[in-house]
């Protein structure tokens, strides 16, 4: 992988890649079939499930007491809106179109997919958003959120 590189205030800043999140799985084999069949990543032998931006590197876990998808965060009242934080866990936030997170929600769901909260809207700020939560096998939760400004086209 090629370091890529750039000039700020006559000084070279490293610029990094793309983020990969590893999973740690319960089951290697059914995950990668859910990670392609349902969620439509390609999968290799790797461990690799990527749709588009989205990436994860999915690993057999030595004990099912090492797969632990994320609990509720604490709330905190310094949010730069009045939103407080999240009322469920989140593993991975994904950004989708506001017009493709209900059809995405759709394609998963037609394909035995965990969809374990329906898409929702809310607004904080000048901001609306609408997020919806799926569950891989182990419970983790992959949150897809759109974001657009408050009356405008979509972001």
């Amino acid at each position: 992988m090629e370091i890529n590189q750039k000039a700020v205030n006559n000084k070279t800043e490293v610029k990094l890649g793309r983020t990969i999140q590893v999973r740690l799985v319960s089951d290697l084999k059914k995950s990668q079939e859910y990670y392609r069949d349902v969620l439509g990543c390609k999968v290799d032998d790797w461990g690799h499930a990527e749709r588009d931006e989205m990436l994860f590197i999915l690993q057999q876990a030595t004990s099912q007491d090492d797969v632990r998808p994320n609990v509720i965060s604490q709330k905190r009242p310094n949010y730069p809106t009045e939103w407080e934080g999240p009322n469920h866990g989140w593993d991975s936030f994904i950004h989708i179109s506001w017009e493709n997170l209900d059809q995405y929600v759709e394609e998963v769901r037609s394909k035995g997919g965990i969809i374990a909260i329906e898409p929702f809207t809310g607004a904080h700020g000048k901001w609306e958003f609408k997020n919806a939560h799926i569950q891989d096998i182990d419970g983790y939760s992959l949150v897809l959120g759109a974001m657009r400004l408050k009356n405008e086209e979509n972001i």
